[in-house]
């Protein structure tokens, strides 16, 4: 979903007098190319879209801050339930136990073809 916009250096350029002063021929050059960059002084300052591109590129942004949003949801998710098994009851006699054993495995690894 996310449109493909050409570089800031390959957008056709207008200066900000022409702006002022051929308002006309700015928007029919933004109509034409999809989009104008609008410069001050050899320096680009501003892009001027026509309505299109500004709605998919609202449409991108609102998609992708609602897959942060899921994706934050989901790791949040995984934190309280990994939290929660660090506070249940028996958690400090667990791993107690595990740093007892030092390494060593209450049964043998089971490898093989079989397995």
């Amino acid at each position: 979903m996310i449109a493909e916009f050409p570089k800031l250096e390959d957008l056709p350029r207008q200066t900000a007098s022409d702006v002022k002063n051929k308002w006309r021929d700015v928007v029919r050059e933004v109509h034409e190319s999809g989009s104008v960059a609008i410069t001050n002084h050899s320096s680009v300052e501003v892009v001027l879209v026509n309505a299109q591109a500004y709605r998919q590129l609202a449409a991108s942004a609102a998609a992708l801050k609602e897959r942060e949003a899921a994706l934050l949801e989901q790791l949040s998710a995984q934190f309280q339930q990994r939290l929660a098994s660090l506070q249940a009851p028996d958690a400090a006699n667990k791993a107690a136990a595990v740093f007892q054993r030092k390494g060593r495995l209450s049964t043998r690894p089971k490898a093989g073809a079989s397995y």
